[in-house]
C-alpha cells in the first residue's frame, strides 16, 4: 500500500489468538545454540572408534565457530553486548541480588557521570566531556545539577546529593536574578521540575519519606530553600503567560528583566505550551498560592475547545491567535509531550479526575484512538508496530518515521490503561476495558520496536530518528549495521540520523511496562542497553558523551553529554532494576523530565489510602 493510500486500523485483530502478547514470534535463534545443538549432536560420533583426521578437522572447525560467535567483529558478527539476546522470552529468572547487583552499577555509572561534571564543568549547564569544560545552551542555571538532585535522593548517592544542593543554595538564586533569556519549556521541566520533585523528597510537604519507598537513612537537600528558590524562578516564568494575549504563554523569558517574548517566527511548539502544569499545579498545591495552577492550566483549557483531528493536533500554535499553525501530526518532537500531559496531569490531581479534569482523560482516549486509526502501521517483512507522522495532514501522505522521542509512548499507553497498578491487580479487579487490554497490548508491540531500534546497530544503541519499510512503499536506505539481527531489513537509519543523544524514553517505557506487567524481558532489554551505554560512550577521564553514528565501529563521540541522562536516563535505568518498587506509579507521577511528584489527593483521599 502506498504512503498516501487508506489508514490501516490497529486492533486486536493485529495480535495473535486469544489477544495474548506473543513474543516467541519476536526471539532470535542463538547462533551460539545452534552451534552447541551441532556439537552435541554429533557428539555421540566421538565417543568410540579411532581419532580420524576428519574427526580432528570437525572438532577444529566447531572450535572456530565458536571462537568467532563468543568475540566481537566489526563486520557485524555478535557485538558483546548483545551476546545472549535470546534472553528476550519470558523464561528468564533472575534472582533479587542479581537485579540489585545490577542497580549499583547504574548508581556507580550516575556517580561517575556526575564526577566528569564536577571536575570540568561545575555551575554550567552541561558537560563537555571530551573537551573538559562546561557550556550553556539551558540558560546558564546549572540545568545538570539540578536535574541530578533527585535522582542522587533516590540512589542514596549521598555526596552528590550534598554537592549539588549545596550550589543550588548558594548560587541558583543569584543565577536566577543575572542570568538573561531561557526557554519556559525547558525551564520548567528540567529546572523548576527538579527542583520541586527534591522539595518534596526531602520531605517538604510532609509526604516525601511516606509513600516514596526510599530509606530515610538516605541523604536529603534543604526543602525550605528549594521551595524558596522554586517559587522566585516561576514567578518569573509566569511572565510567558500573563504577556501573551491568549491563553497560550510565550516561548521565553528574560529572567533578569521579568520580561517574556514569542519565538522569531512567533509560534510555540504544542508539545511546549502544554508541558507545564504538573509543575506548576504542584507548586501552588504547596505554596498555597493558586496563580502558578491557575495560568498552567488555562492552556490546557484553550486546547481543549481547538479543532483536532481524531484527537491528534499540529505541532505548532501561535500565541497570538491561540490557533494551531500548520497540519504536521507526528508525536515526535514538538508534539510528544502534549499528549503524555494529558494523561498525567489528569492522574496526578486524583480529587479532581471524575470532575473538572474529566475532560483530560477524554481528550486523551480520543487522541490515543486516533493513533491507532491514523498512525500506527506495520513494517515488512517482519510486522514491526510503529507510529508514523502525517507532515500535511490527515489528506496527505503517510510518513514512515519515527523519532526515538516516540518510544514514551509504550509506558503512556501502559499507564493509561491500568492508572499505575500491576496489570495482574487491575484483571483481579476487573477494572480494565477491552480498549485498555488493547492500549497494553499495543504498549507491548510498540515497546518491542523500540528497542529493535537499539538491537539492528553495530552499537546496540538507538539512533535519534528510524524510518521503516512499509508495504507499497519500499524506499531503500541504510540499515543499523547488525546484519544478523532479524529486523535489519525493516529499519532504515539514514545518515543524518545516525546520532545518539544518551536518550531515555525507551528505557522510560521499559521500567514503566515491567513496573505493570512484571515481565522480566523489560529488565533485560534495559540491562542490554545500559551495557551498550557502558560500552560506547563512557569517557576514560570521567562523564558520557553523546554519539554521532551508532551504526559504525567505533562510534565517533559528540563531546555532550545531556543533562537528561542523570536526570532521566540512569533514573529510570536505576528504578528499571529497583527490588522494592521505590516510587510507585498509583502514588506518583513522573514528569516530562522524569523528575517525580506525587500524586495529589484530598485529605480525605488521603486518609484512606493509609
Amino acid at each position: 500500500m502506498s504512503g498516501g493510500s487508506g489508514p490501516l486500523p490497529y486492533s486486536m485483530r493485529d495480535v495473535g489468538a486469544g489477544g495474548a502478547y506473543n513474543n516467541a514470534k519476536f526471539r532470535h535463534r542463538s547462533r551460539l545454540k545452534i552451534v552447541l545443538q551441532s556439537l552435541a549432536t554429533n557428539s555421540s560420533k566421538y565417543r568410540c572408534g579411532k581419532f580420524t583426521v576428519g574427526k580432528f578437522l570437525s572438532l577444529l572447525m566447531v572450535s572456530g565457530l565458536l571462537y568467532l560467535f563468543l568475540h566481537k567483529s566489526p563486520e557485524g558478527l555478535v557485538p558483546d553486548e548483545l551476546l545472549g539476546k535470546e534472553v528476550n522470552n519470558n523464561n528468564v529468572r533472575r534472582s533479587p541480588s542479581e537485579w540489585t547487583s545490577r542497580q549499583k552499577k547504574v548508581k556507580e555509572a550516575f556517580e561517575y557521570a556526575w564526577s566528569g561534571y564536577r571536575n570540568y564543568a561545575m555551575g554550567y549547564d552541561e558537560l563537555m566531556p571530551l573537551s573538559h569544560r562546561g557550556t550553556d545552551g539551558l540558560g546558564g542555571l546549572g540545568a545538570t545539577i539540578v536535574d541530578s538532585l533527585d535522582t542522587a535522593i533516590i540512589m542514596g548517592a549521598d555526596d552528590v546529593v550534598s554537592e549539588a544542593s549545596r550550589w543550588i543554595e548558594e548560587n541558583l538564586m543569584k543565577r536566577i536574578s543575572e542570568k538573561g533569556q531561557v526557554n519556559l519549556f525547558e525551564t520548567t521541566i528540567r529546572v523548576l521540575g527538579g527542583l520541586l520533585s527534591a522539595y518534596h523528597l526531602s520531605g517538604g510537604d510532609h509526604a516525601g519519606s511516606v509513600d516514596s519507598g526510599i530509606p530515610a537513612s538516605y541523604k536529603m537537600a534543604n526543602p525550605e530553600r528549594l521551595l524558596e528558590v522554586s517559587k522566585d524562578l516561576a514567578d518569573r516564568l509566569l511572565l510567558a503567560f500573563t504577556s501573551s494575549p491568549t491563553a497560550i504563554p510565550l516561548s521565553d523569558v528574560i529572567l533578569r528583566d521579568r520580561t517574556a517574548h514569542a519565538a522569531p517566527d512567533g509560534l510555540s511548539s504544542t508539545s511546549e505550551a502544554s508541558t507545564l502544569q504538573l509543575e506548576f499545579s504542584y507548586l501552588s498545591r504547596v505554596s498555597g498560592d493558586p496563580k502558578y495552577d491557575r495560568e498552567a492550566m488555562k492552556v490546557l483549557e484553550h486546547m481543549r475547545t481547538l479543532p483536532k483531528v481524531e484527537g491528534l493536533v499540529p505541532i505548532y500554535i501561535n500565541p497570538s491567535s491561540g490557533q494551531f499553525s500548520g497540519e504536521n501530526i507526528r508525536l515526535g518532537s514538538r508534539g510528544d509531550s502534549y499528549y503524555e500531559y494529558l494523561l498525567k496531569v489528569w492522574i496526578q490531581q486524583e480529587e479532581n479526575r471524575d470532575s473538572s479534569l474529566k475532560y483530560l482523560f477524554e481528550m486523551y482516549t480520543e487522541a490515543m484512538r486516533g493513533v491507532k486509526h491514523l498512525l500506527v502501521r506495520k513494517t515488512v517483512p517482519n510486522e514491526l508496530v510503529f507510529v508514523g507522522e502525517l507532515p500535511f495532514g490527515r489528506n496527505g501522505d503517510f510518513s514512515p518515521k519515527m523519532d526515538h522521542l516516540v518510544c514514551f509512548l509504550p509506558g503512556t499507553l501502559a499507564l493509561g490503561a491500568t492508572k499505575g497498578i500491576t496489570k495482574k491487580k487491575a484483571l483481579e479487579n476487573n477494572l480494565l476495558t477491552d480498549e485498555d487490554i488493547e492500549n497494553l497490548q499495543l504498549a507491548e508491540d510498540l515497546a518491542k520496536t523500540c528497542v529493535e531500534m537499539y538491537f539492528v546497530t553495530s552499537t546496540g544503541l538507538a539512533p535519534e530518528i528510524a524510518y521503516f519499510h512499509i508495504e507499497g512503499n519500499q524506499e531503500g536506505g541504510p540499515d543499523g549495521g547488525y546484519k544478523s539481527n532479524k529486523y535489519v531489513n525493516d529499519i532504515i537509519i539514514k545518515p543524518l540520523d545516525r546520532h545518539n543523544l544518551l536518550r531515555p524514553e525507551t528505557v522510560e517505557s521499559l521500567f514503566v511496562l515491567h513496573r505493570i506487567t512484571e515481565d522480566p524481558k523489560y529488565r533485560e532489554w534495559g540491562w542490554q542497553i545500559f551495557q551498550a551505554f557502558e560500552k560506547h560512550t563512557k569517557v576514560d577521564s570521567g562523564g558520557y558523551s553523546s554519539l554521532d553514528d551508532v551504526t559504525s565501529l567505533p562510534p565517533h563521540r559528540r563531546d555532550k553529554m545531556e543533562t537528561f541522562f542523570l536526570g532521566e536516563t540512569l533514573k529510570y535505568l536505576y528504578l528499571l532494576f529497583d527490588e522494592s518498587n521505590t516510587l510507585p506509579l498509583d502514588k506518583y507521577v513522573f514528569n516530562t523530565e522524569a523528575h517525580p511528584l506525587p500524586v495529589m489527593r484530598s485529605v480525605e483521599q488521603a486518609s484512606h489510602s493509609v
